[in-house]
This record gives structure tokens, C-alpha cells and sequence, in this order.
């Protein structure tokens, strides 16, 4: 996932990630992960002192990740609206292959007692949601999106719908194709933003 783990630090990542899929985050226990991978806790211990190190792993591997495509996003060539549609659409698809990122990423709750994964969650959302509301400005700029309403107001309409349909998506088990849902609900967004005079 990131050249900078093991490759140990690599599976218990990736195996913490299926004890989320299938039992949450209140599932996901050293003791679990040792049984699941097939060693001892100790083992673990080597690599994450607790859970909570375990999840900033995930979430700096996310960070890391987003924060990429979302400015290569936004230096690229075509129209704004076109950025967002492409940044709505690989979400999607990312979440779509690792459901149990929705419930790390979109879980700030569980974190707030934990100073340090709460920040990496607000990072992540602020770094964002800076680049959206650039590319949001940019197609003002160029008239191609409404601006009677603020860049900012636009981007939190964006980003908060975004949360809220993979929120949806994961409260009803993942029971619906988010690709295909997804589509039809950007082509919604992209009416609500988009400038017709």
C-alpha cells in the first residue's frame, strides 16, 4: 500500500480492513487480527503498538492517496465540472472495492478522543475541500458554474452530498452497486451547479 511499510505492516493493514468489512471497527481487536493473520499478538505489537495505530496507518495511506488525486485532479486539462465528475466517479470506485474505507474515513466520531487519527480525519477533509473549492472558483471564473452562490458554499454542497450518498450506501449494508447509483447521482449534482445563463 505505501513503499514506506513492511510487507507485515502491509497484510495487518490489509487484514484490519477485512475485520472491518465484516464486523466494524468494534470488531477489529489485536486479538482478532492475530487469529485472523495466523500469529501471535506479540507479533503485532512488533509492528502497532494498539488499534488506534492501525487506523492512522490506514488513514495516512488514504491521505496520502487522495490528497494526490485530488490535485492532480485539479491541474489537469478539461472542464471543472468535468474535474468534479471524474473526482465523484473514482471515489466511488475506491470505495466500492474496499467498503471498510468508508467506515474508517467516514467515522470521525469514533476518533475524537483520539487527538491524532481525529486530525489525520480532518486533514484529509480539509485538504479536499481546499482543492474542490478551486476547481469549484476556476468554473466560476470561466462561466461555466453558477456563481450566485459562494465557491465555498458550492464545494461544502459537493463534498457533504458525496458523504452523505456513501454514507447511505454503507447504511444499507452495501447493498446497491455505488458505481452505477453513483453515475446518475453525479449527473444530479452536475444540474444543481451547473451555470445556464
Amino acid at each position: 500500500m505505501n513503499t514506506q511499510l513492511s510487507d507485515r505492516q502491509k497484510e495487518i493493514i490489509e487484514v484490519s480492513l477485512l475485520i472491518i468489512a465484516e464486523s466494524g471497527i468494534q470488531g477489529l481487536t489485536i486479538k482478532n487480527l492475530a487469529r485472523k493473520i495466523g500469529f501471535s499478538e506479540s507479533a503485532v505489537y512488533r509492528h502497532y503498538e494498539n488499534k488506534i495505530q492501525i487506523l492512522i496507518a490506514i488513514l495516512d495511506y488514504f491521505k496520502k492517496n487522495s490528497t494526490r488525486f485530488f490535485l492532480e485532479e485539479l491541474h489537469s486539462k478539461g472542464t471543472s465540472i468535468s474535474k468534479i465528475e471524474h473526482l465523484f466517479s473514482v471515489q466511488f470506485k475506491i470505495f466500492s472495492m474496499s467498503p471498510s474505507l468508508v467506515a474508517v474515513i467516514f467515522s470521525e466520531e469514533l476518533f475524537r478522543n483520539e487527538i491524532v487519527s481525529f486530525d489525520k480525519v480532518k486533514e484529509i477533509m480539509n485538504s479536499n475541500f481546499e482543492t474542490l473549492t478551486l476547481i469549484v472558483k476556476e468554473g466560476q471564473e470561466s462561466g461555466e458554474i453558477r456563481n450566485d452562490l459562494k465557491d465555498t458554499h458550492i464545494a461544502i454542497i459537493v463534498m457533504g452530498s458525496l458523504r452523505l450518498f456513501v454514507k447511505q450506501w454503507q447504511m444499507a449494508n452495501y447493498s446497491y452497486n455505488l458505481i452505477n447509483e453513483g453515475a446518475e447521482f453525479i449527473s444530479s449534482i452536475k444540474i444543481l451547479i451547473k451555470n445556464y445563463k
